[in-house]
């Protein structure tokens, strides 16, 4: 496992450890774990780091749009247009849906002068984002906040069938005088 830092605020570099000496769950949390350095990375303006990162991480085979859609961010940033052309492209071939990666490839062929191909993207982009909105997953904690607020108003439809069958049954008796 040479080269794999493992632990809390220590480093990746590459190479990272051979995919098969991990399982399944160690490789999406190492997948997971270095995609999140990648991106601090690209923060910082450490894009050869970031890009041979990314370019080991591919090995996993997890996650590979998401991979490449980082890839293309990190080139784009660095000002690699042509890269980030590729990286964008791939990502798509990887996850058709990716809406972002066809939006990042639209502003590439806008800095590119490809004026045509970057309006039919962002079009392809926006249409993507209507049909395949974003799942949104939830915190324990919004969890709560929501059942806190969802309770009370589950109860007013039993309390105004109890009142109906209460009106009733008041309506029975005093019709049975």
């Amino acid at each position: 496992m040479a080269g794999y830092q493992g632990g809390e605020g220590k480093a990746f570099v590459p190479p990272l450890p051979d995919p098969a000496e991990l399982t399944a769950s160690a490789r999406r949390e190492l997948v997971r774990e270095v995609l999140e350095q990648a991106e601090e990375l690209r923060r910082q303006k450490r894009y050869k780091e970031a890009i041979d990162l990314l370019v080991d991480l591919l090995r996993y085979g997890e996650e590979k749009a998401t991979i490449y859609f980082r890839l293309g961010n990190v080139y784009f940033d660095a000002g690699d247009l042509s890269r980030a052309e590729y990286a964008y492209q791939r990502a798509i071939q990887e996850d058709p849906h990716h809406v972002s990666a066809h939006h990042n490839l639209g502003v590439v062929y806008r800095k590119q002068g490809k004026i045509s191909e970057s309006v039919k993207m962002l079009k392809k982009a926006r249409r993507l984002e209507l049909r395949h909105p974003k799942k949104v997953e939830l915190t324990p904690e919004q969890k709560k906040a929501l059942w806190r607020l969802a309770w009370p108003m589950m109860l007013v439809p039993l309390a105004l069938i109890a009142l109906l069958f209460f009106l009733a049954w008041l309506v029975g008796r005093l019709s049975g005088r």
